[in-house]
This record gives structure tokens, sequence and C-alpha cells, in this order.
């Protein structure tokens, strides 16, 4: 089926509804998708990322070339 077509359809069946638990249901399925993938993180996972983008900032970084040479000899 036509994505397009499929949202119309669901469209019109939201409008047509009168039932509040369809349109809670709905409403809580979209606002899942709308979680920041940052807050699923563990405070571990957090602040190895914050380390490592401090070390990218202060030029800290090898390019992969660099870093796969030793391993191809």
């Amino acid at each position: 089926m036509d994505i397009q077509l499929e949202k119309l359809e669901l469209i019109k069946m939201l409008m047509e509804t009168e039932n509040p638990s369809v349109l809670k249901a709905v409403r809580k399925i979209f606002q899942k998708d709308e979680k920041d993938w940052w807050d699923e993180l563990s405070d571990e996972q957090k602040e190895f990322l914050e380390a490592s983008l401090k070390q990218a900032d202060n030029g800290e970084v090898h390019d992969f070339n660099t870093f796969i040479a030793p391993y191809l000899k």
C-alpha cells in the first residue's frame, strides 16, 4: 500500500473517532518516538561520549589510515 494513502486513511479514521482512548493511544505512540536517544544512555555512556567529544575538540584524534596502518603490515 502507498504510504501517502495509508496516512490519509489514518487521518480520516482519527477525524471520525469519538473514542478518547484511541486518541490517547495514538498520542502515546508518537510521544514514544520523540524520546531523545541521549536520555536512554547510562551515566557511564554519557561520560564516555562527553570525554570523547572533548578529546576531539582538543585535536586529540588520529585519522583512520594512521590508526589502521600498523595492522595492515
